[in-house]
């Protein structure tokens, strides 16, 4: 005959633990005149056949047709009357749980003003708190079968990050913009959220944005476009190289020999100056028309690599944008093949 639980309780169950089960494995044999006991910072939820039934509050109780009424209605219909029944109790920890990370496993991808398109990783904390202890264990352990910890934060990450996800979608601001903007994310995050967490059985306390990063790719970029913003006049800073190219020459020819050498070095170096200063004016002073012929040889249609040259990003950025629709591009076997005006369509959106 199966054990009788007489004495219902986790008296040890852990602050960061959410839910305890007893009993942990299977199913408990209980009856009626059964104590449960149950700590300040505890509800009990009893819970069979995909469903909660009664929930007892902190304090000593005994499992009576009075205070379990649901439970002496199961037990009528599937027991035949009998005082013993089948059911696993849920030990809800009703404490407010503080420091809660969130981060995207996944970078995002986003259209940017600055940069065209770029990849970010976010992360940040949150802090949650069970309010409605029934409801939490019938959508958490019914629906969706978890009751671990690790299990239950990690689904409830998941919520955050596609709520944070749509809302940068929505603002559509450039990645140089969204740090002063962290406390608001944070804010509009947390009001996506928050109905989404109420229909669990949680509340949502607090929601807060640590960071917003670039990937590596994008970060390289944007280490790229800076140099080439820092260097300014592209020319300027050719003659400027031309100059120390001239002043090294001759420094090394002089020490080879004297004021001889000093004067074959000053040669060497203007000779080199020269040429350099030549090669500067040519392509200073190319027709206009020549100088735009380089978009001309850009392909009609273009395979992903070809699209992610000219696009200046990774393949991987351009089969993103292809995969969420914003950029139409045709599948043939196991390649794609872009149009130049899709793509021009596309970063001028």
């Amino acid at each position: 005959m199966a054990r009788i639980i007489d004495v219902i309780e986790a008296p040890n169950q852990q602050k960061d633990e959410m839910v305890r089960r007893v009993p942990e494995y299977g199913s408990g044999d209980f009856r009626f005149g059964s104590q449960v006991i149950v700590r300040e910072f505890q509800s009990a939820v009893f819970f069979r056949d995909g469903k909660a039934y009664d929930t007892f509050g902190a304090g000593r109780h005994t499992i009576t047709t009075a205070n379990a009424p649901l439970l002496s209605d199961l037990i009528g219909k599937v027991t035949g009357g009998r005082t013993v029944f089948t059911a696993e109790v849920y030990f809800v920890n009703m404490r407010e749980f503080l420091d809660e990370k969130w981060g995207t496993a996944e970078p995002i991808p986003l259209r940017d003003s600055d940069l065209g398109l770029v990849r970010l990783r976010a992360f940040g904390t949150y802090s949650l708190q069970v309010s409605d202890p029934a409801l939490f264990v019938n959508k958490i352990v019914g629906a969706q079968g978890i009751y671990q910890t690790d299990q239950i934060t990690r689904f409830l990450r998941g919520i955050i990050v596609a709520k944070l996800t749509d809302l940068l979608g929505e603002m559509g601001k450039g990645l140089f913009d969204l740090p002063a903007l962290y406390d608001e994310i944070g804010a509009g995050a947390k009001a996506k959220v928050q109905d989404d967490f109420a229909n669990l059985g949680v509340q949502l306390k607090t929601l807060y944005v640590n960071s917003i990063s670039p990937t590596e790719e994008t970060a390289k970029a944007i280490d790229e476009r800076a140099s080439m913003g820092a260097i300014g006049d592209m020319r300027a800073y050719l003659q400027f190289q031309t100059a120390r190219g001239i002043r090294d020459a001759a420094q090394a020819g002089g020490e080879g020999g004297g004021l001889a050498g000093a004067g074959v070095g000053l040669g060497a170096g203007v000779g080199i100056g020269s040429a350099m200063a030549q090669m500067i004016g040519q392509s200073a002073s190319q027709p206009q028309a020549e100088q735009q012929a380089a978009p001309a040889a850009v392909p009609d249609v273009m395979t992903l690599s070809e699209a992610a040259a000219y696009m200046r990003v990774g393949e991987e950025d351009v089969l993103d944008v292809i995969n969420s629709g914003e950029l139409k591009a045709r599948k043939i076997g196991s390649s794609y093949r872009i149009s130049k005006q899709a793509i021009d369509e596309f970063l001028s959106s």
